[in-house]
């Protein structure tokens, strides 16, 4: 995760154009799902790994939560999520995932956003994330899917006149890094497979409630060039988990 393209100033800019990026929650094609999965905000404490642009923290303020803490290693993004989403309800820290100080029973909710694909450990951040959280504590996440991490350069084989033909899936139990084009630049990945996520979670003392491969939003079909290919393959995994108390 310290890799940090997010402040290369081209790079950063074509995030910004991006329809989530853009429009919000509302902008995300995974969004009408992984609302149906977060936890009531009321009266809590929350943390956002990965937090971007605040579009969750403020979602979470909006809904009742006492204090957000908003994780993210660059400050371009911190510096949006201060502009587009304030509340001084919401604390803004520029770092990595990994260096944040994980104090126990803090938070009693734990959210993030396509960000873990990011970490080389699965499990390390699992056993922080549980340990912050109180007993009961409600821990939600999406990542990108394994099918669409496994071959690396997460891309279509095209036929002649670059229609896409077919997804490429190998070396999906070879677990590790990956180095995908992703808005014009060389981005570093890791793949994990879906027994690594399941698992990572069991043995660190958490109980699965939910786990979704969420469809695009039909909404968006005909407005966001390319969504539609998304029902072709899963790009996206969404997982509810808790605390064992």
């Amino acid at each position: 995760m310290k890799e940090n393209k997010y402040d290369n100033n081209r790079f950063f800019s074509q995030y910004s154009q991006m329809s989530r990026s853009v429009e919000g929650l509302k902008g995300a094609g995974e969004w009408h799902v992984l609302q149906k999965m977060l936890p009531n905000f009321a009266g809590k404490r929350v943390l956002d790994l990965g937090c971007g642009f605040g579009w969750h923290c403020i979602y979470a303020i909006e809904h009742g939560a006492t204090h957000v803490t908003g994780i993210d290693i660059s400050e371009k993004m911190l510096e949006e999520a201060r502009k587009r989403n304030p509340s001084p309800l919401i604390e803004y820290q520029c770092m990595a995932i990994e260096d944040f100080d994980f104090q126990p029973d803090s938070y009693d909710i734990v959210i993030s956003s396509l960000t873990f694909h990011y970490l080389e450990s699965f499990i390390d951040i699992c056993r922080k994330i549980n340990h912050c959280l109180t007993p009961g504590g409600a821990f939600v996440f999406s990542v990108e899917h394994p099918i669409f991490t496994a071959y690396g350069n997460q891309d279509w084989y095209y036929d002649q006149e670059r229609n896409p033909i077919h997804w490429p899936v190998d070396r999906y139990f070879t677990e590790g890094k990956r180095t995908a084009v992703f808005l014009g630049e060389e981005v570093v990945k890791y793949h994990k497979t879906l027994t690594t996520y399941i698992n990572s979670l069991l043995q660190t003392g958490f109980e699965i409630c939910e786990l979704i491969e969420p469809q695009p939003d039909e909404k968006l079909l005909d407005t966001i060039p390319g969504m539609k290919d998304e029902l072709r393959r899963p790009m996206m995994l969404l997982i509810s988990a808790k605390k064992k108390k």
